[in-house]
């Protein structure tokens, strides 16, 4: 067992099937060894887990736990876009965090911190990156939060 699958065992996560766009587009797409992965929201089993704007229809900490399942969502996109061969992983680059929220909220870094955290935690030094959070008026479907990513592959 390679020691990321190792890593996620002990944290006793379980990765989810690879989600399908919910609109016409790729799930990722590989360009100079760059793993490009299309903002993925909180959904599991093709159900919506966190839905509605944090800070008024969930709470900090459900969008938070809806950040580290986007996150999840990610990790199961660069098992298959690998063909589950953790070797041809080298880094995270980027994460671009989207959280759904009233013009007053403030703590977007906050929420998108659940999927950086997790991450590290996976990954440890190739899991940390640079990253941006940012409040939206609406997301697609009415998601809670969305979040894209790029990956360095080798």
């Amino acid at each position: 067992m390679h020691s990321i699958d190792k890593k996620i065992e002990e944290l006793k996560l379980n990765l989810p099937l690879m989600p399908n766009p919910i609109a016409n587009y790729l799930p990722y797409k590989i360009e100079n060894n760059i793993l490009y992965i299309s903002g993925q929201g909180p959904i599991l089993d093709g159900k919506l887990l966190y839905s509605g704007k944090v800070g008024v229809d969930i709470s900090v900490d459900d969008g938070i736990k809806a950040s580290e399942i986007c996150c999840l969502n990610i990790i199961s996109i660069i098992k298959f876009a690998t063909s589950n061969n953790w070797d041809n992983f080298k880094c995270f680059i980027k994460i671009g965090g989207f959280v759904n929220c009233a013009s007053n909220f403030k703590d977007q870094p906050k929420i998108i911190n659940g999927a950086s955290d997790l991450l590290v935690k996976i990954f440890g030094e190739n899991g940390k990156h640079s990253r941006f959070a940012v409040g939206a008026n609406a997301l697609p479907i009415n998601m809670s939060v969305e979040i894209e990513a790029m990956v360095a592959l080798k």
